[in-house]
């Protein structure tokens, strides 16, 4: 059973959020942008107006998140009353506590994402390293807990291009991940992932290390500009793998980007490669090619930014093999977080999906130098 201590802790929260989230500002703020769509022409400019839609939807968001934990601490207060009357259970007291915490601590953490790019969708790839089959299991394994975890938080997910590995796993994949704040949450991620197990493929039965490296992006959508020079695209087809039916393996329905970028900054040149084989209609997947060119674009140019600051570069690692960022130790039933230290023995849950406890130690140690 909670204590009084904790109603009251919970209550000065809930209000700490309501006056540093300005919800009362937001209101009016609604309100004005909500008037601007009532111009007669306001959707002949169709992108000005779905950026405007966008700004209603992001300020909506916040009043509504905010109203979600209003009401259930209103709850745990009044449940807290009731149960001096032996009207509810002390279970039902904290049932209603974990909830309004849970809210609370979500949209704190929501407020840490407030950098541009904090707000977009992601594209996720996943590399295997050394090690062949081995490291190629655990590259699927990775894809298999982000997708768990993407389907558990609401986020759509679309497996851009798929390269599967030689005997089992995967060589590589890109996924397309869409929904409010998921780079946000999921930047955490990008890095090398290390897994250590007794391995199935091993005959001896030894221990084997294995690794896998993430690299996220933010998903550029219509409303972010990105400059596109056409003239150093150039596309290539062919006819996707894999099963699918006749019409996968004979139709080249599969794309091949190639873009002749230069580094504005530097003058490095280098190709940039994209391949789609998501849909079987060749011209979607060039749609979705272009639009993986202008989210990769984007980083790029985030990049530079990051780069500028030194605060930030100070407390990010180099993606390289020996530095990774997370441990997976299946036989000591350990993940341990090597930038936070935070870990857990629920190896199983981790692998399911269950990272926000991870994402969460992440931003709370690192939302200063992610902003």
């Amino acid at each position: 059973m909670i204590t009084q201590e904790q109603l009251k802790e919970t209550v000065e929260r809930k209000d700490a959020l309501k006056r540093y989230l300005d919800i009362d500002n937001k209101k009016i703020q609604v309100e004005e942008e909500e008037l601007r769509t009532h111009v007669p022409d306001f959707w002949e400019h169709p992108k000005e107006a779905q950026i405007q839609m966008k700004k209603i939807k992001d300020l909506q968001q916040w009043i509504e998140g905010y109203a979600e934990v209003e009401k259930v601490v209103d709850e745990l207060s009044l449940a807290w009353d009731f149960y001096k009357e032996e009207l509810v259970t002390e279970e039902d007291v904290d049932n209603l506590y974990h909830d309004a915490i849970t809210k609370i601590e979500n949209l704190e953490l929501r407020n840490m994402l407030r950098r541009e790019e904090d707000k977009m969708g992601v594209v996720l790839k996943i590399n295997s390293g050394a090690g062949g089959t081995e490291s190629q299991d655990w590259a699927s394994m990775l894809m298999r807990m982000y997708l768990r975890w993407c389907e558990k938080s609401g986020y759509k997910t679309s497996i851009a291009n798929i390269l599967e590995g030689d005997e089992a796993g995967i060589k590589s994949c890109t996924i397309n991940v869409e929904g409010d704040f998921a780079y946000g949450y999921l930047k955490s991620e990008n890095g090398v992932h290390r897994l250590v197990r007794v391995s199935p493929y091993n005959a001896q039965g030894k221990r084997m290390t294995s690794f896998a490296s993430v690299f996220v992006t933010p998903l550029v959508d219509d409303t972010i500009e990105v400059k596109v020079e056409q003239a150093l695209i150039t596309w290539d087809t062919f006819r996707s793998g894999g099963a699918g039916g006749q019409n996968v393996n004979k139709v080249e329905s599969g794309v091949r980007l190639r873009y002749q970028f230069t580094d504005p900054y530097t003058g490095e040149k280098e190709e940039i490669l994209i391949e789609n084989t998501e849909t079987r209609d060749q011209p979607k997947n060039k749609e979705n090619a272009l639009r993986q060119l202008r989210s990769i674009l984007y980083d790029k140019e985030l990049q530079h930014r990051l780069q500028e600051q030194a605060k930030i570069e100070a407390g990010k690692m180099k993606i390289e093999w020996g530095s990774q960022i997370r441990s997976y130790v299946f036989d000591d039933r350990r993940v341990k977080d090597h930038r936070t230290n935070y870990q857990t023995s629920d190896v199983n849950g981790v692998m399911d999906g269950d990272l926000d406890e991870f994402i969460k130690a992440y931003l709370m140690e690192f939302s200063e130098s992610a902003q």
